[in-house]
């Protein structure tokens, strides 16, 4: 296998890393200014990465050719305030960009919200397109959703690709169909948490919607008083979505970070039951190793899951960037992958 070098910057819990590495890549060094998330990522990957970017002395690391970076997306996201640059975590965009111009890697490769197209008008995503071409890369940019990559989860993100040598074609990402159904990454037994029937309610004829989801019903338990049409107090906005309760025989909608109890509730048509989806199962339909050692921590395993990456979408795209030829000055020859 040819080995690239790289970094994982904003490394998290390792979602790139474990793409990275299956995609041949040797990390060099990886940055992670959360401790819960770095211990999880010393015990998977044998290193502990450094802390805050922001004090690492970037003439002293050593050149890659790939800088990955899945950067703060709270100041961007459709959950939080969207304050953009304006927000602190924001501005760390910037330290990125400054690392690129240090280390000058081959490729760099981004990850963050859909929303960060729209943000401002666009006026945030412009300020970081202008930022990486004035460091003279080719960008090019699409939104990836990890139900056309193997898993069964509507989870859409937006990734950056900048490259020294020529333009990235996204066209050559390889895709994965059928969608595949929420219901075969399920585990076979354990400690279910089913609701009482009482607890739920489901509607009449339930229908997949375009996205792959199939609500079929909510909890009887009302979150949300303010400005709420009648009868509809039981569905939460945006990405609060505990209530709802959705078909195994569909896909899963997006498992988010701010969820650390883990309320995210299935309906199993065979067993005419509804139950939770295990912490198990969360980290599978993001494609992480069933050996994959997390948190002992129940709350912080949800959340850092739901920051991660889903791991199939960054392969599939490492695996694009490789057989572009994107790479120069590798020691070994370029081996094609196969998509």
């Amino acid at each position: 296998m040819t080995s690239w070098t790289c970094a994982d910057i904003f490394s998290g819990i390792g979602g790139f890393r474990i793409a990275l590495e299956q995609a041949g890549f040797d990390c060099l060094y990886s940055c992670e200014i959360n401790s819960a998330c770095r211990k999880v990522y010393q015990d998977n990957f044998g290193e502990e990465p450094y802390t805050d970017i922001a004090e690492l002395n970037f003439s002293k690391l050593p050149d890659v050719q790939l800088i990955t970076a899945g950067f703060p997306c709270q100041p961007f996201s459709i959950c939080g305030k969207r304050q953009g640059f304006s927000d602190q975590r924001g501005t760390i965009f910037f330290y990125i960009c400054e690392l690129i111009r240090k280390k000058h890697p081959d490729v760099v490769i981004l990850e963050n919200v859909k929303h960060l197209l729209h943000l401002d008008k666009g006026a945030t995503f412009r300020v970081i397109l202008n930022a990486l071409k004035s460091l003279n890369y080719f960008v090019e940019y699409q939104v990836l959703n990890a139900k056309n990559f193997g898993l069964p989860q509507n989870r859409e993100r937006l990734f950056i690709v900048a490259s020294k040598h020529k333009p990235f074609d996204f066209s050559h990402v390889k895709t994965t169909f059928p969608t595949p159904e929420l219901i075969d990454f399920l585990d076979e037994e354990g400690e279910f948490e089913y609701l009482d029937p009482s607890e739920y309610t489901l509607i009449d004829n339930p229908k997949k919607q375009e996205s792959g989801l199939i609500f079929v019903g909510y909890r009887n338990k009302s979150i949300w008083k303010t400005g709420v049409r009648p009868n509809t107090e039981h569905l939460s906005r945006v990405h609060r979505q505990p209530n709802r309760i959705y078909s195994v025989n569909g896909v899963h909608t997006t498992l988010p970070s701010q969820e650390s109890s883990g309320r995210f509730f299935i309906y199993l048509p065979n067993q005419h039951k509804v139950r939770k989806l295990t912490v198990n199962e969360c980290y599978r339909i993001m494609g992480f190793p069933e050996k994959f050692r997390r948190t002992k921590n129940l709350g912080d395993a949800y959340k850092q899951i739901g920051n991660s990456v889903a791991t199939t979408v960054v392969y599939k795209l490492l695996k694009a960037v490789i057989n572009q030829d994107l790479f120069q000055g590798s020691s070994t020859p370029c081996i094609l992958l196969q998509p």
